[in-house]
């Protein structure tokens, strides 16, 4: 039985700031941002979007009846939850309007927390082949003004669907993966923003792909010529270079072309919203799916994941015939197109927005936003939601 993904898509929030602006403000040559970590603007977040709105407007555009009528597994994959308690695809599950005999359940660790989720459900649709599942990547990447990471920030959300026979990507059984004891990057929970060690997660994430790789090689019999395009985790764009360049003198020259055009082609969406944490490989996946128009089916694609901390894996999915069908590029090119940009200033005050700490009741201003759905406030420290019928939830 084949398993993999049926539908995916993603959502951003309507706000961005430019980063040769964002360079110049903070004083630093505006190729450090734009070549050297390959990053051109930075989604922002307003305050009326937090993760779980992200998530449920990423899948309020791919799902339908049938899909709301046969999901019975929600899984959140994310590292900035809103509840420490209850899951975020809870909320979701309800703004959605889904049948009441679903599982719900959050995963956490760190970026790889969506493919967690991914391998749980390819297993529970083995398990139940007439069962769907929706898996949800959704994130805030903050680390504070000024600080070495702010040009790495982003916001967004991935929404895949999981299913038997499915229409864009057949998911293969074979895997590699590892964990590691790793303080490279991390949020303790009384900290609104993520600590990190740049140097070591970079240095981490290049020696896990490597270990990986090799294990995965050596298990499956797979080379680097069986493989059209790889995608990776992107925390910022030039990191997939970074780790391509680790292995692509083990093909020929040929292989090198393709695998590194096919790259250039995953960033593309990436380098115009910045790092969305659980969802940025998902997010280089419909990239590359929506931007490379040569990809036949039955093309085996590469995908690796990493997530701080450290935990990492390689998988590969197959491209399904007529897969073009069922993307959503012209929606999503729209999206990113309708866009507004906001000043340094602007951005500056944005990020600073936060919800109140006591739980004490505040009511959001959600007419600049045009989402579907949003937080329109905290009452007695309950977040609440309005969906696009603008009713409270």
């Amino acid at each position: 039985m084949k398993i993999g993904i049926d539908k995916i898509g993603f959502y951003v929030p309507h706000l961005y700031v430019d980063m040769n602006k964002l360079a110049k403000a903070r004083n630093v040559d505006p190729e450090k941002y734009t070549i050297g970590i390959g990053q051109e603007k930075m989604a922002i977040a307003p305050i009326t979007q937090d993760s779980v709105t992200l998530a449920a407007n990423a899948a309020l555009d791919i799902l339908d009846d049938a899909d709301k009528e046969n999901i019975d597994f929600v899984i959140f994959g994310t590292e900035t939850g809103v509840d420490n308690s209850k899951a975020a695809g809870i909320y979701v599950h309800h703004l959605l309007g889904l049948k009441p005999n679903v599982r719900t359940i959050e995963v956490k660790q760190a970026c790889y927390g969506a493919t967690a989720g991914i391998q749980m459900a390819k297993g529970h649709v083995a398990l139940n082949p007439d069962s769907k599942v929706l898996v949800l990547a959704s994130d805030i990447a903050r680390y504070g003004l000024r600080t070495g990471g702010e040009a790495t920030q982003g916001a967004g959300a991935v929404a895949l669907v999981i299913s038997r026979d499915p229409r864009i990507m057949e998911l293969e059984d074979k895997s590699a993966f590892m964990t590691g004891e790793v303080m490279d990057f991390w949020r303790p929970v009384y900290s609104e923003y993520a600590l990190v060690n740049g140097k070591l997660s970079n240095e981490k994430y290049l020696s896990f792909f490597e270990e990986i790789w090799q294990t995965f090689k050596t298990s499956t019999g797979l080379s680097i010529k069986d493989f059209t395009a790889i995608c990776y985790h992107l925390p910022y764009t030039k990191m997939g270079l970074k780790a391509l360049r680790t292995i692509y003198d083990e093909g020929t020259e040929a292989d090198k072309e393709r695998l590194l055009e096919n790259l250039e082609y995953s960033k593309m969406y990436n380098k115009n919203v910045g790092n969305i944490y659980t969802g940025s490989l998902y997010l280089s996946l419909i990239s590359l799916l929506e931007h490379q128009k040569d990809l036949e089916e039955g093309a085996r694609i590469g995908l690796f994941s990493y997530g701080s901390g450290a935990v990492g894996e390689f998988f590969t999915g197959i491209l399904q015939p007529n897969y073009q069908a069922h993307l959503n590029q012209k929606q999503h090119e729209e999206m990113l197109a309708s866009r507004i940009e906001v000043t340094v200033a602007e951005y500056e005050k944005i990020f600073e927005m936060i919800l109140p700490k006591d739980g004490s009741t505040v009511q959001l201003d959600t007419e600049a936003d045009p989402a579907k759905i949003k937080l329109a406030g905290v009452s007695e420290h309950i977040r609440q939601y309005i969906n696009n019928n603008r009713h409270k939830e």
